[in-house]
């Protein structure tokens, strides 16, 4: 009887520290961090769809005058550069690779604002059904990436806070000393602008 007393109050000990533990928030910590994976995931996502638009766009647009296939020729080495930085590893707890990264994106996100700038002057190949379906998907996935840029550098935030309070910052040094803050990024209004061409402005 005794034996089974005592298994019993081991039992309710066990369940106790274990929701005792549980409202501390000892479980914060790798949660908040697989959920800013998650999103930095969807940031990736996002800018690979945003890249591989751009062949397509701009094979419709080769009717450009000399003059302006300079444009074209930007828009495709940024691409290029873009699509062939390397992405360690360790990127989310790397800022300077974050940097890299997060400049070579940036280069490309100006290139297609200007060549999308440049493609008013050329009636024809803005009305174009092809392009307007590219220009409009290009504009959605822009819209996706300020969405998942927004959702990363919250989830970021939140983890990184829980590194340094309490009493995430206790559990951090008793479970998860291994735990780096997480790098992020702050964008600028001309990077979260949408590319947009008003097909049907009347010209002065």
């Amino acid at each position: 009887m005794t034996q089974l007393l005592r298994r019993s109050a081991s039992i309710t000990v066990a369940i106790g520290m274990a929701l005792l533990l549980s409202a501390c928030g000892v479980n914060n910590i790798p949660s908040y961090e697989q959920d800013a994976k998650a999103k930095w995931g969807e940031v990736q996502n996002q800018y690979k769809r945003r890249a591989d638009l751009v062949p397509n766009l701009v094979e419709t647009v080769k009717g450009f005058a000399d003059q302006e296939r300079q444009v074209l020729t930007q828009v495709t080495e940024a691409r290029a550069k873009a699509t062939q930085v390397q992405v360690p590893a360790d990127i989310l707890t790397n800022p300077e690779a974050m940097k890299r990264f997060q400049d070579a994106q940036n280069t490309l996100g100006g290139a297609l604002r200007q060549l999308l700038v440049v493609s008013e002057r050329y009636p024809d190949i803005k009305s174009g059904q092809n392009f307007l379906a590219l220009q409009s998907q290009l504009e959605g996935t822009e819209n996706r990436i300020g969405i998942a840029r927004r959702d990363y550098i919250e989830a970021a935030r939140v983890y990184n806070t829980e590194l340094v309070t309490f009493p995430g910052r206790l559990w951090k040094s008793v479970l998860y000393s291994s735990s780096e803050p997480l790098a992020t990024f702050a964008a600028t209004p001309e990077e979260q602008q949408t590319p947009k061409v008003d097909f049907n402005r009347p010209k002065t």
